[in-house]
């Protein structure tokens, strides 16, 4: 309980997105496809709207960013698994091609795993680009039908950002939070002092 008196507005919303998934599970279950649709959506915009507080009002902490990462993670699957349940065809007829986007997504998260001992955290510019399209391909197709040219933008950001999260993982020794993408790693002082301390 005393964690959740630690928690700021910001950290609500992100929390919202883990509580709300065992209920969009029932949803699944009982094959409810637009009251899934709709609260996936709400779970959606939550994101949008944690990060936004917490820039606005300096909200932004590790503990907010790891929860926001688990939120979009959690939320992520229930997507997947909602998906799949209710566009099964689709999503035979792609799987080669999301098999293909999931195994460096699943390489990325062992590795963070086994190099820092959670989920990253890094918020770049192309995870967040990644995820809006994510989120507007899944929406779209559950309030109407899947869309080709939405389905290969998501394959190719979200092989993109992969890429760019793993490259970063190498890049930091320790776990950091809130780097907008390499570029800015490149100049990332809390990276700097790391390898100036190694080469002392």
């Amino acid at each position: 309980m005393n964690i959740f008196k630690k928690f700021n507005i910001a950290d609500w919303f992100s929390f919202y997105r883990i509580v709300v998934s065992p209920l969009l599970v029932i949803f699944i279950w009982f094959d409810l496809r637009l009251y899934f649709t709709w609260f996936l959506l709400i779970s959606f915009c939550t994101d949008m709207i944690d990060g936004y507080l917490a820039r606005k009002l300096n909200l932004i902490s590790p503990r907010g960013s790891q929860l926001d990462s688990v939120g979009d993670q959690i939320t992520l699957v229930v997507g997947i698994i909602g998906i799949y349940s209710f566009e099964t065809e689709f999503v035979k007829a792609n799987l080669v091609l999301i098999l293909i986007v999931f195994m460096p997504y699943f390489i990325q998260m062992v590795y963070a795993y086994l190099k820092y001992g959670r989920a990253t955290s890094f918020h770049t510019y192309l995870a967040k680009l990644s995820a809006i399209l994510q989120g507007i391909f899944v929406i779209s197709s559950l309030f109407f039908s899947p869309s080709y040219a939405l389905f290969y933008a998501v394959i190719v950001f979200s092989l993109v950002e992969t890429f760019e999260e793993i490259t970063l993982i190498y890049m930091y020794d320790n776990w950091a939070s809130d780097v907008k993408g390499i570029y800015w790693a490149l100049r990332d002082k809390r990276r700097q002092n790391i390898s100036n301390q190694n080469n002392k």
